[in-house]
């Protein structure tokens, strides 16, 4: 952490905040003039400036500090300024408060109220910084993801890039992948995305284990030979299909106990043979699987082998629900909408406010209702058809008392960590969200 610039013509007062601000432990450096107060901004690491607003004997005008404070703000415009004076009228005060000052105190200060001004702003220059840090991350992320082909992906959230960017980084590698997340929440274009930037030029095969009976499973993954089961023709299983290329099996928690040896043998062999033949084919195929279901849990209940599992789960990817990644609501939403059409505002509050059990795939139902049942251009909550619980009241509607640390940090990850905007969907400044963050120990 930086250090306290203190500003000020009379040697008293420096010395004064000096000793009070060493007291709880701030670095205090001290400047009689705005001209040294400049110089030592240019070399020093400065955390906070307090400053006098007259440096001139006999002068009340406060115009001195005020041509110091527009020099500061517009050279160190992330260094939070107290004035301080004895003279200044209350409007040159509330003007320069309302043109960025973090603070306005007369002389003589009240010790409690100077020091807790300090403590709170330097907290919050310390959070900025590490959100400036993180937003600074984020965006070369995104700028290293520009490279590669996301498949028409569309997010905004933290927690969705961070999906992404590990896929991106694990697609070269013919490892098998395992995908985990629930039921429509983008598995499959996950599983694109590894295909799509990986060596792999022939196509990807998908198959969903959920939707084929038992006895059809064999038959799908490996083929079969005519006659090997009653109306069994010969036929290509989806793993010589896929050869050279990748194969992605959704729904692996369905897939039988005589599938799960056969693909067991695949992955530790890449061979296999057609359902009723004797004749041992040999594939080189990229597996990547994905479920819904919890896996560990179907090997303790006997349903899944446990030497399968470690052999898909090289690599796990875990996409998170919709509702834990609310900033992708809008730009999925809008992206499912025809051009022309838009949300008012109560419907965009109610889509925010419903917790999505369906995920990406009834986000994408809901658009769709609500497009066929809108007669204007805006779509309102009621052709949204979401629960009669869900009434799209704001977030500002609520008491800043009710505010959790779910409300809290659903509006960091909705409004990508721009503080200043998520503080103003909750109703409240973002000196209230700051400290809130700090209460509820969120990091942004």
């Amino acid at each position: 952490m930086g250090s306290v610039l203190v500003i000020d013509d009379n040697e008293g007062v420096c010395a004064a905040l000096e000793i009070l601000l060493s007291l709880y432990d701030f670095e205090t450096i001290t400047a009689s003039t705005p001209q040294q107060g400049l110089a030592i901004l240019e070399s020093s690491e400065i955390s906070l400036v307090i400053q006098d607003m007259n440096f001139t004997e006999d002068t009340t005008s406060g115009q001195e500090g005020e041509l110091l404070f527009k020099q500061i703000r517009q050279s160190y415009p992330g260094v939070p300024i107290i004035l301080l004076t004895a003279w200044t009228h209350l409007e040159t005060a509330v003007n320069l408060v309302k043109s960025g000052a973090a603070d306005y105190l007369s002389k003589p200060w009240d010790d409690d109220k100077l020091v807790t001004s300090v403590r709170n702003l330097l907290e919050l220059g310390r959070i900025q910084s590490e959100l400036d840090s993180r937003l600074e991350e984020e965006a070369s992320q995104r700028r290293v993801l520009s490279e590669f082909d996301l498949c028409g992906t569309l997010f905004e959230s933290s927690a969705m890039m961070q999906v992404i960017h590990l896929a991106t980084q694990v697609a070269d590698s013919d490892l098998p992948v395992l995908i985990t997340g629930p039921n429509g929440c983008g598995k499959e274009k996950i599983a694109e995305i590894l295909h799509a930037n990986s060596r792999r030029k022939n196509p990807m095969v998908s198959i969903n284990a959920a939707a084929l009976p038992n006895d059809l499973i064999e038959s799908e993954l490996f083929g079969s030979t005519t006659g090997a089961f009653t109306g069994a023709q010969n036929r290509q299983g989806r793993f010589s299909i896929a050869d050279k290329g990748t194969l992605f099996l959704d729904e692996i928690g369905n897939l039988s106990p005589q599938g799960q040896m056969k693909l067991l043998r695949v992955i530790q062999t890449g061979q296999f043979e057609k359902l009723g033949s004797s004749e041992t084919e040999t594939v080189d195929v990229r597996l990547i699987c994905a479920t819904n279901s919890d896996l560990p849990a179907l090997i303790g209940a006997g349903r899944f082998r446990e030497d399968l599992f470690y052999r898909i789960n090289v690599i796990e990817i875990k996409v998170p629900p919709l509702n834990k990644r609310p900033g992708d609501i809008f730009p999925l939403a809008r992206h499912f909408l025809d051009e022309n059409r838009q949300l008012s505002k109560p419907a965009e509050r109610a889509l925010l406010n419903y917790h999505w059990p369906g995920n990406v795939r009834e986000l994408e139902n809901c658009m769709k209702r609500a497009q066929l049942l809108s007669r204007s251009g805006t779509i309102e909550v009621k052709a949204l058809g979401l629960p009669d619980d869900v009434d799209g009241v704001s977030d500002r509607n609520r008491g800043s008392s009710d505010l959790q640390a779910t409300d809290i940090q659903n509006a960091l990850e909705r409004y990508n960590g721009v503080v200043s905007r998520a503080a103003k969907s909750l109703g409240i400044s973002r000196q209230a969200f700051y400290r809130r963050m700090e209460t509820y120990g969120l990091k942004t």
